[in-house]
């Protein structure tokens, strides 16, 4: 069973920036894909990005795109999200996720076909 513990959220204004580390319990990684996902209140958890462990391909959705990116450090079982240029949309909580099931990129936006899931963090971006 793996465990993912993401960190880093908090509060900033709008315009700012944040890191969110997510940490494995196990390295396990080779053949996933780890993503991000949010979700505020009264919406539906979103897609934020992907990667995929074996090759580092990244994938973001429309609204972070060239605002966010998602890395990984292979030797501390860590993915980051770094977030510059944050709006007050972007509020919310952030969750990372692994997905070892080896479905095409098409697939990493549905958040149903990830099988671990971390606590979530609060990112809160204030105007």
């Amino acid at each position: 069973q793996v465990q993912l513990v993401e960190s880093g959220g908090g509060l900033v204004q709008a315009g700012g920036s944040l890191r969110l580390s997510c940490a494995a319990s196990e390295r396990t990684f080779s053949s996933y894909v780890m993503g991000w996902f949010r979700q505020a209140p009264g919406n539906e958890r979103e897609f934020v990005c992907a990667i995929r462990w074996s090759d580092l391909s990244t994938y973001y959705a429309d609204s972070v795109k060239g605002r966010f990116t998602i890395s990984r450090d292979n030797a501390k079982n860590t993915v980051y999200l770094q977030m510059n240029s944050l709006k007050p949309d972007d509020t919310a909580v952030y969750y990372c996720a692994a997905q070892t099931g080896g479905y095409g990129s098409s697939w990493y936006v549905y958040p149903s076909l990830y099988d671990y899931w971390g606590q979530g963090t609060q990112v809160t971006v204030s105007s």
